[in-house]
C-alpha cells in the first residue's frame, strides 16, 4: 500500500474518536498491552513524560520538548489530533515519522491489527512507541489522548506525570462533575513517580493530594511555585499558565542536564523546534486572522479573553463546533457584537451549521450560517477591512481545514 491508502486503512478500520466520538471508543487497556508485549514493550526502552490535562497539554507537551532539544537531547513528541497530516502526531526534534515507517509499521503488523481489530488510537500509539524504541530517543513526551487512567498512553512510567488544567469536556465518557474528570485525569499518576499540577483548583486539590499520597508520589502544585515570567513564540497571555507547570515538570525530572538558556531558548522557539500549529496561530496580519482549537469552556474563556484585549474595529467569529458540544456551555461566553459565520467542520461529528446558527441567536449571537468552513471564511475575508479582526475555531476541525 502507498502511505495514503495505509492511513486511510488506519482511519477506516475503527473510527478514531475525533471523528465519530463513543462509538470509537475501548475503555480498557487490554489491547494495547498485549500489542507492546507483541512489538517486544518498546515502552521499556525510553524515557518518558505524560501529560494529561482539559486544557494546555498539547501546548505544554511541546514546551518541554523544545526546551529538551535546546538541551542538545534526541526528543520523541506524541500528541494527537493532527491538523493537516497524520504523521504530525509522531515527531522526533521536530521531524515528523517517516511515511516509510507508517506503511512498514502497518504492513509487518497487518495480521495481528486485523485479527485484533485494534482502534485507530490503538495502533498509533503502538506505532508511536516502536519508532521511539528504534530511533533510541533519550526522552519522549507523551500526550494523553482522552482521559488518562484508561487513555492507551497510560502503559508508559513516566519519569514524571504533568496535569495541566481540568475542565468539563467530554463529559459523556469521562464524568458528569470536574471531580469525575479529574480521577481519570489523575489516572496517570504512577507509584514513586512525581506529578505536576500546573493549576491549583480548589475543589480538586484534595483528590490530587490523596492520590498522590496513596501511590508515594511527589506532588507539585505549579502556580504556588515561585513565578518567573518567560517569553515564548506561542501567542496568548494564557500560556504563562501553561509555562509554569513545564518549569516544575522539568525540576522534577532527573537525569537530564538543562541550563536557564535552554529554556529561554525552548520556549522562544517552540514552532520552528516542534512544528505546533493552531495555537494562537495567525494566519495573516491586515485584516488580522487568528485561528486556534481551543473548544471547551475553560479553553474558549482563555481566547476570547485574549481577543478582548486586542484593538480592533469590528470582530468577526468563523464559528463551528462537533455535534456533542455543549452548546448552553460555550455560546453564553461569546461577544454579541461580533459578526457570526457559522460553519460546518467536515467531519462525520461536525454539528449542521443551520443548527449552530438556530441555538446561537437564542445567546444574541447573529450572522449567516455556510455549509463548509472555506466557504465561511472566504466571506468573513470580504466583509472584514483593516482594521478589523476575524477569529477563527470552536473545533480542532475547523482550524484543520484554514491553517
Amino acid at each position: 500500500m502507498t502511505y495514503k491508502e495505509t492511513v486511510n486503512w488506519m482511519f477506516a478500520q475503527l473510527p478514531m474518536y475525533q471523528q465519530k466520538g463513543v462509538s470509537a471508543l475501548k475503555n480498557k487497556l487490554d489491547n494495547i498491552e498485549n500489542f507492546s508485549f507483541q512489538l517486544n514493550k518498546p515502552e521499556k526502552k525510553f524515557k518518558s513524560i505524560h501529560v494529561a490535562g482539559t486544557n494546555g497539554k498539547g501546548s505544554s507537551c511541546h514546551m518541554l520538548a523544545s526546551i529538551l532539544q535546546e538541551a542538545g537531547y534526541k526528543v520523541g513528541l506524541y500528541t494527537s489530533p493532527h491538523l493537516k497530516d497524520f504523521r504530525e502526531r509522531i515527531k522526533i526534534n521536530g521531524q515528523k515519522i517517516s511515511k516509510k515507517f507508517v506503511v512498514d509499521f502497518i504492513q509487518n503488523n497487518d495480521t495481528y491489527l486485523k485479527y485484533h481489530q485494534l482502534s485507530f488510537f490503538e495502533m498509533t500509539v503502538g506505532m508511536a512507541f516502536d519508532f521511539f524504541a528504534k530511533e533510541k530517543v533519550d526522552i519522549a513526551i507523551i500526550e494523553v489522548g482522552l482521559g488518562g487512567r484508561l487513555d492507551s498512553t497510560n502503559i508508559i512510567t513516566p519519569e514524571v506525570s504533568l496535569i495541566t488544567n481540568i475542565g468539563l469536556d467530554h463529559v459523556d465518557i469521562l464524568g458528569d462533575t470536574i471531580e469525575k474528570i479529574a480521577l481519570e485525569k489523575a489516572g496517570i499518576i504512577k507509584r514513586k513517580v512525581p506529578v505536576v499540577i500546573s493549576e491549583t483548583q480548589s475543589e480538586l486539590e484534595l483528590i490530587f493530594k490523596l492520590i498522590a499520597t496513596q501511590l508515594k508520589s511527589r506532588i507539585t502544585f505549579a502556580d504556588k511555585e515561585e513565578k518567573v515570567v518567560y517569553q515564548t513564540d506561542l501567542l496568548g497571555k494564557y500560556q504563562q499558565r501553561n509555562i509554569s507547570g513545564v518549569l516544575a515538570t522539568l525540576k522534577n525530572l532527573r537525569g537530564f542536564e538543562i541550563e536557564e538558556v535552554d529554556i529561554q531558548n525552548g520556549l522562544r522557539k517552540v514552532v520552528p523546534n516542534t512544528g505546533l500549529l493552531g495555537r494562537w496561530q495567525k494566519i495573516q496580519e491586515e485584516p488580522m486572522v487568528v485561528c486556534d482549537t481551543a473548544h471547551n469552556k475553560e479553553g474558549l474563556q482563555l481566547v476570547l479573553k485574549q481577543i478582548s484585549n486586542e484593538k480592533f474595529n469590528t470582530l468577526h467569529i468563523v464559528l463551528g463546533v462537533v455535534k456533542d458540544k455543549d452548546l448552553g456551555q460555550i455560546l453564553p461566553l461569546f461577544p454579541v457584537d461580533a459578526c457570526y459565520y457559522f460553519v460546518k467542520p467536515n467531519v462525520p461529528r461536525g454539528l449542521c451549521e443551520k443548527k449552530l446558527k438556530h441555538v446561537a441567536e437564542s445567546f444574541k449571537l447573529k450572522g449567516k450560517s455556510f455549509g463548509s468552513v472555506k466557504k465561511g471564511y472566504k466571506s468573513a475575508k470580504e466583509a472584514a477591512e483593516n482594521g478589523d479582526f476575524i477569529y477563527i475555531g470552536g473545533s480542532t476541525f475547523v482550524v484543520a481545514e484554514v491553517v
